[in-house]
């Protein structure tokens, strides 16, 4: 897995951020993160492995290691973190791209793991701990662009049915994004932090802001989402 530093997501209006934690030995505990005082929202990165019949897997990096229930340790933290009110979602995806989705029935597969695994379900091997997290990030990178709007609906089931889940995604700048632009459209997202990095047609650029601006107006005025970061 690559070692991911992401600058912080803001909130411009309400100036809220959200931070992605888990992928560089170098920042800290996720306890220390959110005692800082400066995040509103930690999204634990990445289960970075599933789809096509695979078993979900997640990877944090140097922190922990899950195949040895090593990463059992972090429901405390979790906890800690919520008990600040700062809300933690899992974020699956990422760059290293060794996910899909196959079919709609492996998306709903995928909403029951994460429901079970991660949210307020039930499973003997929770990953995370006895910790309930506060929704679900997606951070599709590749994997094709089929089957996420699906498996946002799938967790939107659950929201629907026990607490309110939220849904959360990392599009690149370029519109409409190449992976989640269908997803985008279910207006089932709470937030979304566009990633105007790396993206030379539409990233911030202080030599000629126009792309960037062009770019923001596009995201705040078509996705349908609670808020654009």
């Amino acid at each position: 897995m690559i070692m991911l530093i992401r600058t912080p997501c803001s909130d411009a209006l309400n100036g809220g951020i959200t931070i992605y934690w888990g992928q560089d030995e170098r920042e800290g505990s996720l306890a220390e993160t959110c005692a800082s005082g400066n995040y509103d929202i930690a999204n634990i990165a990445f289960l970075a492995s599933f789809g096509n019949g695979s078993s979900p897997v997640i990877n944090l990096a140097g922190h922990c290691d899950p195949i040895s229930n090593g990463c059992t340790y972090l429901g405390a933290e979790i906890k800690s973190c919520q008990g600040k009110g700062i809300k933690v979602l899992l974020s699956i995806g990422g760059g290293e791209v060794n996910y899909t989705l196959a079919s709609a029935e492996e998306a709903g597969q995928l909403a029951s793991y994460l429901w079970n695994n991660f949210l307020g379900g039930q499973s003997p091997s929770r990953p995370l701990g006895d910790a309930v997290l506060n929704g679900i990030d997606f951070d599709i990178e590749g994997g094709g662009n089929q089957y996420w709007d699906e498996l946002a609906r799938n967790l939107s089931d659950y929201s629907n049915l026990f607490y309110k889940m939220y849904l959360t995604a990392a599009p690149q700048c370029p519109f409409p994004d190449g992976s989640l632009g269908n997803a985008l459209k279910t207006s089932l997202f709470d937030y979304v932090w566009v990633q105007f990095y790396n993206n030379p047609l539409c990233e911030y650029d202080i030599r000629n802001v126009s792309n960037f601006q062009r770019a923001r107006e596009k995201w705040t005025s078509e996705i349908p989402a609670t808020k654009i970061f």
